[in-house]
């Protein structure tokens, strides 16, 4: 196959994820075929006799369950995450950081990760606990409000963990991006030099955060090597997604399909329950098999939510043109970014339906073509 590196590279990548999937399906599935999740459940049980008291050892054993079940899936897992997300990125010379950086945020995003899946599986098992029948709608809402939590609080708690963040030393690009800002109707709070250069020579930006904790965001590695006017028009498209509502738009679709994957969990409990030997659905046992119900919806909906995604790119790169009338830097913007990037020249239509957020760069670049100032 003659490949270019750009394709070489995102087809690796893209295999991967694939694989990456299916090892987390394989070890869930296995958990519950073959009883290993009662065997993980009592232990659990007997971590949770001796830090809790008995009133609150239901709550404390799906504590020490999850912690457990996150522990042993992030070490089966670690093996295919050390392929893609550090040696992939150091043999494409896309990556700066060491291997002990990357074990370092590995560990950070695992922390977290074990944090907010711990709250998640309280809440879940506290709401079966009330209503075994009911739990997924109400378990549904109230993770809706939880993604709008995390999207207010991440810029502020959780990428600070990550990247270092200071305000935009270059006055005259700070006074252009909020003054563009100003332009579209979207207040914000600040711009900011994101610390993407000690990890990675990738380039990006981003208008995070809602509402009071909405900022701009410019990478280093972004401000190095692009002009004022492309880096405007990039942040021009970033504004663009906060005016159409597509962050909400979002988090709605994303809502829908948590309230969906419960439902269906909630039904495959039910009627799995008795066979593979719960004391009930509320049994913490089952949460693989919830895990996986759940999951299943997600996936099926991936192409519809990625093509919602690319609609939403499309339209914000024409509010970019509109807004700044200028398509020369729009192109040139987008052949660096795809360079610097190194983006896929030419993905297939089954590609680009599965796993593509954005359209093609050569799309972007051909509708800022045929735009008229």
């Amino acid at each position: 196959m003659n490949e270019d590196k750009a394709t070489r590279y995102h087809r690796l990548k893209r295999q991967a994820s694939i694989a990456s999937m299916l090892w987390s399906v394989l070890l869930l599935g296995g958990l519950v075929a073959t009883g290993w999740s009662t065997t993980l459940r009592n232990a659990a049980e007997t971590a949770a006799g001796h830090i809790a008291p008995a009133s609150w050892q239901a709550g404390a054993t799906v504590l020490c369950y999850v912690v457990l079940l996150s522990i042993l899936h992030e070490l089966a897992g670690l093996p295919l995450g050390f392929y893609s997300g550090f040696f992939l990125e150091r043999r494409y010379d896309l990556s700066k950081e060491t291997l002990a950086g990357w074990l370092g945020d590995q560990a950070k995003a695992f922390g977290i990760a074990m944090l907010v899946g711990a709250a998640a599986g309280e809440l879940v098992y506290g709401f079966i606990r009330i209503s075994p029948d009911r739990w997924w709608l109400t378990a549904g809402v109230m993770f809706s409000l939880l993604i709008v939590g995390l999207a207010n609080l991440a810029p502020v708690l959780l990428l600070p963990i990550f990247y270092a963040l200071k305000p935009l030393e270059r006055e005259a690009l700070q006074a252009r991006l909020l003054s563009l800002a100003e332009r579209a109707g979207a207040r914000v709070l600040g711009a900011y030099e994101w610390g993407l250069g000690e990890k990675t020579r990738k380039a990006n930006a981003a208008l995070t955060g809602l509402g009071r904790t909405r900022r701009i965001l410019v990478s280093d590695t972004m401000l190095a090597e692009f002009p004022d006017e492309e880096i405007e028009v990039v942040l021009a498209h970033e504004i663009a997604h906060h005016v159409h509502g597509d962050i909400w738009k979002g988090i709605a679709f994303e809502s829908a399909l948590i309230v969906a994957g419960f439902y269906l969990a909630s039904q495959v409990l039910h009627a799995m329950a008795d066979p593979i030997g719960l004391r009930g659905v509320g049994d913490v046992a089952g949460l693989p098999l919830l895990l996986l119900a759940a999951g299943a919806v997600s996936l099926v909906m991936v192409p519809a939510a990625h093509a919602m995604s690319r609609n939403f790119e499309r339209k914000a790169d024409r509010f970019a043109l509109d807004l700044t009338r200028n398509p020369a830097a729009f192109i040139s913007a987008m052949r660096r970014l795809s360079a610097q990037n190194l983006a896929e020249e030419h993905p297939s239509r089954i590609v680009q339906w599965l796993f593509y957020s954005h359209p093609p760069v050569r799309d972007r670049i051909a509708a800022a073509q045929s735009f008229k100032v």
